[in-house]
């Protein structure tokens, strides 16, 4: 047979392209994990999933609930909290720990298509399903069980030991080899593939970048995966809340068609509520409202849907009330009080209400509230939102949004927040009119999670042109005879202090408080009662976070719409004069035409101020009248003026410093004050950084004024996520303040990091961890929630001599 082509020099190397030689180690990588999986199966047995539960504790065996827990929620879930935590390995329940790790990655920017959800306790109820259908891989050793392969085929075991082998360096730098970005690549190694990561990785031991565990809290823990990581059931409720679980899910699930459709309208407002009862003295047991196919009396079986509104696929939900007993995270933490008083307040504005309901509107609608809760009253919807305001506002703050540059960069980075009067004569308020303009009333949610990102943005802008004229048409018939003033604002009904908040972001993540915090804001915020449901309904109950970069980006946009009416409802305030002025400087170098025409059309009004004002700048002005108006409902416990005169002054100091002198500074630390008067006392740093606009999810950076950044102090805890922890005796703040301000360089920083700041690598960083949580415990039972330190700062490079 002729030969096709001419044989190859014996000393020829074939050709190789980078794509070969990645699939070449690729293809041998494979083979070493798979040859490792049939080692340890060879050794131990092969896979299976195990039950890990017990019905109690043998003397001298570890206790998961009383020993391990403690440890796990102080040193591991800090960091495994929330939706990004690496690997979504969730530690914070045997549950999760059993479920494991994924590569999945929850967060992905450029994602074309959605995923399938992935969240604990409702999209599988068993191990076996999130391996057989996620492909979760375990981190407990899932082969025979002994000893010697509960530790040897652990990952978690694996990991705890590799950083006892490989502690960091006592109040150094992190090696460069560490890398705490967000969108780092994930490794999430399997048993098999320890080993290798381990050698590649040997400084990545878990707790990842900080102290390792100390010998007590190693020794409990390890012991307890060599016995086999079990944990015993979680008790019975005490016979006290078992009669209130009875009671209110007696009212959830009332036959009556009104009935029916005010559950489903709270269902998906406080799908994410943690509700406890009454005053509790201490933290209370929390629970979440669920659909369950089954009725009060019997075992609940949870229906889980991509969203609160989805079709739940039987005849009848009934609406449950399912214990929560995993870790409460800060990040995933909305209290929400159910006592005698609000069941009254919702029976009086829900069923009690004027209207009639033959039958409960099917789910076709679920993504539009105007359409499926036309019937009830609107201001009764809005009384609901209000009644806890600041709740409602922390729904997209604290909801499924756990890194969101791409979701919070639309809002300002400090404004306050206020509220139409619900008993305003205006047909904002009514039902019918929100009703006949539903159409043009719709969320981004009713594309699904799969959008088009440019189609569904000029759909939803046209919807929104729309809904902005039959808007102004209506204000300017409800004010034809009058003038816009305080007196259109809710007063809180004389004592409930969610008439006034303020919301900060700290670039990834935000925080929502009561009271009018920090110095006068850029922006404010007038919200009404189609905002604020439109605000729940985008960013909460519709916002997938499983979505596609389209619906992620759709969702994003269509916030843009939602603040510009927030803004122009707080405009109406202000002489005509001054709010064009003020616009433009809200609004600066938006160059792109279209949108700089379509923020022209969005925020006309010609609506007369009834406010007189006195001098050029009207703005301030406003706020001073504000802060008269509301000053017998506003939240005093974040002011400084409520601290001594020695914690005061300096710290007032520090809030002064602006521009350039805070480039140092992180979005959001907490000073400790060891030796405050009534106890240690904590301090929360903001950074705010000023922009020429926030109209665009991309390039914030370029949009970026340093010059305007400031820093907002406050008593106590704001934000989920601190940057840094100082610590600083009354004695030594002045120097601490004088210190800060004068930081000229990463040198300067490294050395205020030395002398007041806990490092990463600081051998004593866990004590004052633990000494923050034991602070927020106490103050505040019922909003505690563990601190994620997924974001803490790296540290500063020191100088030779330090």
């Amino acid at each position: 047979m002729p030969k096709l082509h001419a044989p190859m020099p014996a000393t020829a190397t074939p050709p190789r392209t980078p794509w070969v030689r990645r699939f070449v180690l690729a293809m041998l990588l494979c083979s070493c994990v798979a040859q490792r999986e049939r080692q340890l199966e060879r050794r131990f047995g092969a896979l299976a999933v195990r039950d890990r539960s017990i019905d109690h504790v043998d003397a001298g065996a570890i206790d998961y609930t009383t020993q391990v827990r403690p440890i796990l929620e102080a040193r591991c879930v800090v960091c495994h909290a929330c939706f990004d935590a690496p690997c979504q390995l969730d530690l914070g329940s045997p549950e999760g720990i059993d479920r494991g790790i994924s590569k999945q990655r929850v967060y992905e920017a450029t994602r074309l298509l959605n995923i399938d959800p992935t969240r604990l306790f409702e999209d599988e109820q068993s191990t076996t399903a999130w391996r057989e259908k996620h492909d979760f891989r375990p981190v407990l050793n899932e082969h025979d069980q002994s000893e010697k392969a509960n530790r040897e085929a652990s990952v978690l075991f694996r990991a705890l030991e590799l950083k006892r082998k490989h502690p960091l360096r006592a109040g150094a730098t992190l090696s460069d080899d560490i890398d705490l970005d967000l969108h780092r690549d994930q490794q999430c190694p399997t048993e098999a593939e320890y080993s290798r990561f381990a050698q590649k990785h040997p400084q990545w031991g878990m707790p990842f970048a900080l102290p390792g565990l100390d010998d007590r809290e190693h020794e409990i823990v390890t012991r307890w995966i060599a016995e086999g990581a079990r944990s015993t059931p979680t008790p019975p409720l005490p016979a006290s809340l078992q009669q209130q679980v009875e009671r209110w899910e007696a009212f959830f699930n009332a036959d009556d068609a009104k009935t029916r459709l005010t559950s489903r309208y709270l269902y998906e407002h406080l799908f994410l509520a943690h509700l406890y009862f009454g005053e509790p003295q201490g933290a209370p047991q929390f629970f979440e409202l669920v659909r369950s196919k089954t009725p009060p009396g019997q075992p609940i079986e949870r229906i889980s849907t991509r969203r609160p509104y989805d079709d739940p696929g039987v005849a009848r939900p009934f609406y449950r009330l399912w214990p929560v007993h995993e870790s409460i995270i800060s990040k995933l933490h909305l209290p929400y009080r159910l006592d005698e008083a609000r069941r009254e307040r919702w029976t009086k504005w829900f069923i009690d209400a004027d209207y009639t309901l033959d039958a409960v509107p099917d789910y076709r609608n679920g993504a539009n509230p105007f359409a499926t809760f036309a019937a009830i009253p609107a201001r009764s919807r809005y009384r609901f939102l209000l009644d806890e305001a600041e709740f409602t506002i922390m729904g997209f703050i604290k909801g499924p949004v756990c890194r969101g540059p791409g979701a919070i960069n639309v809002i300002e980075e400090q404004f306050w927040v206020y509220f139409v009067d619900p008993e305003l004569d205006t047909q904002l308020n009514d039902a019918g009119f929100l009703a006949r303009n539903a159409s043009a009333l719709a969320l981004p949610a009713e594309a699904g999670s799969n959008a088009r990102p440019l189609a569904t943005w000029l759909h939803q802008s046209k919807d929104e042109e729309r809904w902005a004229k039959a808007r102004q048409r209506a204000l300017r018939e409800d004010f034809a005879e009058r003038r816009a003033d305080l007196g259109m604002l809710w007063d809180g009904d004389g004592d409930n202090a969610n008439a006034v908040l303020t919301v900060f972001r700290h670039f990834d993540s935000a925080a929502v408080v009561k009271g009018m915090v920090g110095d006068a804001p850029k922006t404010a915020w007038v919200i009404d009662y189609p905002v604020f449901e439109r605000i729940h309904y985008l960013l909460v109950a519709g916002f997938d976070v499983y979505g596609n970069v389209g619906h992620q980006l759709a969702t994003r946009t269509y916030m843009d719409f939602l603040r510009m009416e927030s803004e122009i409802n707080f405009l109406q305030l202000l002489p005509p004069r001054a709010r064009s002025s003020e616009r433009a400087y809200w609004y600066r170098d938006t160059h792109e035409r279209p949108y700089r025409e379509l923020v022209d059309r969005l925020m006309k009004t010609d609506i007369t101020t009834g406010i007189e004002y006195a001098t050029d700048r009207p703005k301030q002005e406003l706020y001073a009248a504000l802060a008269r108006h509301f000053e017998q409902l506003l939240e005093r416990r974040y002011d400084l003026d409520e601290a001594p005169d020695d914690i005061a002054t300096p710290l007032a100091e520090l809030g002064q410093l602006h521009g350039a002198r805070l480039q140092h500074a992180v979005q959001a630390a907490l000073l400790l004050i060891p030796d405050a008067p009534a106890g240690s006392q904590i301090i929360s740093i903001i950074r705010n950084d000023g922009h020429t606009n926030i109209a665009s999810p991309f390039f914030e950076e370029n949009r970026r004024v340093p010059a305007e950044d400031t820093l907002t102090i406050a008593r106590g805890f704001v934000g989920t996520y601190p940057n840094a922890f100082w610590e600083v005796e009354r004695a030594r703040l002045g120097e601490f303040v004088r210190r800060f301000a004068a930081v000229d360089g990463e040198a300067d920083y490294a050395a205020l990091q030395h002398d007041f700041g806990k490092r990463r690598t600081d051998p004593d960083f866990w004590q004052t961890s633990d000494r923050v949580a034991e602070i927020y415990r106490n103050d505040s039972p019922i909003e505690f929630g563990l601190l994620d330190l997924a974001r803490y700062e790296r540290p500063a490079k020191l100088s030779r001599g330090r």
